[in-house]
This record gives C-alpha cells, structure tokens and sequence, in this order.
C-alpha cells in the first residue's frame, strides 16, 4: 500500500514537472520569432495571384517574366527537346559537378558571349565558373568584388534597373548607389543623364551595365552611345559588370546582342560577366548560367579562379549538372547549335512582331499619344509609361494584370488578345 502511495505521489510529480516543462518550452519556442514582422509580398507574385482569382476569360498576365507562345502556353526548345533525348540516351550518372562546373560548360558559356574567335578566350585571360542562372551569377560576383576588388566597394546601378540587382548586392556585402538610365518623358535612354552621373563616380568604383534587352524597361543605348559610355567608364577608371540574361533572345541575334561586352573587351577595359540561359534556351527551371572575369593575364586569371571557387565552396558547393549539360550538348554540337539558334530567333521574333502589332492597333484607335517606344524598345519587357492610376483601372476595369509602374511582359502578348490589350490601353490613357 505505502509503495502505492509513493508511486502515485512520484507520478504526480512527475507529470507537474513534465506540464511545466511543456509550458516552459512552449514559452520559449513561440518567442523566438517574436518580432519577426511579415514581409511584403512579392511583386510580380501578386500580380499572378490577382490574375489566378480574375474569372474574366479575357483575362492578360503581362507580368510574367518567362517566355510564352502565341497560344500564351511555356515553350520548349524543339533543340533542348534533342538535346534531352540525346542526354537520356547516354545514361549518365547523378555524381557531383566540380565546384566551377564542367570545363565543357564553361567554355562553351563564355564563347557564346566572346565569340568563337575571342583571344580573351583563346588566350586564357577568362575565369569562369557556372552558376546558378543569372541570379546566382550576380551573387558570386558581388562576393568577390565584396571581398577582392581593390578600390571602392559602391556599385551604381542604373535607375530603374531589375528588381532583385539592389538585394543581392547588398546581400554581397557591396553599397549599391545609381546612375540615370530612363527617361519618362520620351520612354527612352536618358543618355545626357547617364552620361554626366557616370562621369561623376568616384573612381576605381564598379558600374553595373545591362548588356542587351534592359530590365524592366526594354530601353538600350544605340552602339555609337555605348562606345561613348565605354570611353567614359574608361576614363573614370570605373569597373564594368555585365549581366547579360537575354544574349540572342533580345535580337535574335547571339552576336548582335554581346555587342557591348565585346566592345568594351575590345576598348581594353577587363570586365565582369553574369550570363543565363533561362531566356535563350527556356532552361528557367534549371538555373544553368555562368560568372566570368576577364583578366589582365592568364595568371591573374587562375588565382581569380582559385578565389572563386573557395567562395562558391560555402555557398552551395557544387552547381547543378543536368541543364549544363543541356548547354554543353547544345552549344558543342555544330548542327544542334546551327537549330538552337533558329529557335532563339524565332522567339524573339514573336516579341518583335507583337510589339508592331500592339502599337499598329493602338495607332488604329486613334490614341493621341505616340507609342514609338514599344518598338524602339527591345527584349521581353516594355516600359508603357502608364501611371500608377491607369495601371490599377487596367487590372480592375480590364482584367489585365501588370506591376504598377507600367512594365509588362511582352511574351504575354498574342494574336489572340493584343486587339483587347490595344483596346484597353486606349481606354485608359484617353
């Protein structure tokens, strides 16, 4: 009975402390993240979900930044097809990529931006390592120049400029200042502008230059324009970073498109290259691009290298393997390369054509303003030069979706609706 007793009064106490502890760990797991406050949502993830909720069948997306076809469905390379198939055919392994990615990949990514015939390339002045798409290009550059450009640690971007360039280069360790770029009132290249900002960066600073197909607003310098930017940056001692996310699909034109990067490589300046193949080879999902600098030797080019990858290690060790070796197969195959561009261009034409097409119909409705920019303007993007206000009626009066400063993709443009599109836009800029 008294060992009852003492196993009842044990029990007891055991399950007041087990309630107490509970409490306790309770207490302090809900705290941790106490004053974490809610983010604001994404912006062009909004857009999509407004859009999924609209039940108007002539509904538009315009702020998708991924290619669709004429049927507004996502489009498959009939070359990355072959090539899958090819790949398949192989039975290839799962094992780990090396940290840079496979020099097959590498070398193709950074002859597609060089050219076939580039002595950077063919002297061995270029390190290069794949990335993570575009994305993870911009990071690992801003890592190194965070940790080894030796002058100032300020890149200036252009204004506006993508969305995500200011978060991960600050991420990077780097302070991200700006330099005219646009201008509303003509929606074009405020060259003037560019030009006195860029002349007034303290020297030895970094310069961030879209090299074709600017983002968001479509708007590129004319090549007389770029070579004045490259003698001011050259003159101003400043370091030129490249990213170029849309070499083919802006032109449809591979060659046309790297035009400033090698123009700059040619006025002698040593540069840094983001690249991807998400746009010019549908590969979003994939993540397959590439970093490079171009250095002053080849041995300035193996300790870069070497630098490169002691930062990537930390990061996330070893790039993916299965879309580089989609561009390894694709650009390394004269034949497979000879069909990849045939569909690089026929999706820049698509964009081409809708452009003419939108502006055409716009004309047609008598609209009083000038829409000479939509096809001056180049690449998926098109800055409108609608307002905020005109936007929102845009979504809520039309059902069609884009972000509020008058950027809409113009993959999500068809045969099919660029009359309503036209229409309303009309209606709202009267």
């Amino acid at each position: 009975m008294a060992c009852s007793k003492s196993v009842q009064r044990s029990a007891s106490v055991l399950l007041r402390n087990t309630t107490a502890f509970q409490g306790y760990v309770g207490t302090r797991a809900s705290s941790w993240w106490g004053a974490v406050q809610m983010g604001p949502p994404d912006a062009i993830l909004g857009v999509t979900e407004a859009f999924k909720r609209d039940t108007n069948p002539k509904k538009i997306n315009l702020g998708v930044g991924a290619y669709r076809d004429d049927n507004g469905k996502p489009f498959v390379l009939p070359s990355v097809i072959k090539a899958e198939k090819r790949m398949a055919e192989k039975k290839l392994d799962h094992e780990y990529s090396p940290i840079g990615g496979t020099a097959e990949f590498c070398k193709s990514s950074i002859q597609l931006a060089l050219g076939d015939d580039s002595q950077h390339v063919a002297n061995g002045l270029n390190a290069t390592v794949q990335a993570i798409s575009g994305t993870g290009a911009l990071r690992v550059g801003g890592a190194f120049l965070a940790s080894f450009f030796p002058g100032s640690k300020d890149i200036y971007l252009p204004t506006p400029s993508w969305g995500n360039h200011g978060p991960i280069f600050r991420h990077s360790g780097l302070n991200v200042k700006a330099y005219r770029y646009y201008d509303p009132s003509t929606c074009g290249f405020d060259f003037k502008g560019a030009l006195e900002d860029l002349s007034k960066i303290p020297e030895r600073s970094i310069v961030l230059l879209h090299a074709c197909a600017h983002n968001p607003t479509g708007v590129d310098p004319r090549t007389e324009q770029w070579a004045e930017i490259s003698a001011i940056v050259k003159k101003r001692n400043l370091f030129p970073f490249f990213d170029m996310a849309y070499q083919g699909f802006a032109s449809g034109d591979v060659s046309k498109d790297a035009f400033a990067v090698r123009s700059f490589l040619k006025d002698g300046h040593h540069i840094a290259l983001a690249q991807s193949f998400a746009k010019n080879m549908g590969l979003y999902g994939e993540r397959a691009g590439a970093f490079s600098l171009v250095c002053a030797d080849k041995d300035e080019a193996a300790r870069t290298m070497s630098q490169i990858k002691i930062l990537i290690r930390p990061m996330y060790s070893n790039p993916p393997i299965h879309g580089a070796r989609l561009v390894t197969e694709i650009l390394s195959d004269p034949a497979l390369r000879q069909e990849w561009l045939g569909d690089v261009k026929l999706m820049a034409d698509r964009i081409i054509s809708v452009r003419s097409t939108l502006q055409n119909n716009l004309k047609k409705l008598g609209s009083s303003r000038s829409w000479q920019h939509i096809t001056d303007q180049i690449g998926m993007f098109c800055f409108t030069g609608m307002n905020q206000q005109q936007c929102e009626r845009l979504s809520k009066d039309f059902s069609v979706y884009l972000t509020k400063d008058g950027r809409i993709s113009m993959a999500g443009v068809t045969s099919k609706n660029v009359e309503y599109l036209a229409e309303a836009i009309h209606a709202v800029t009267k």
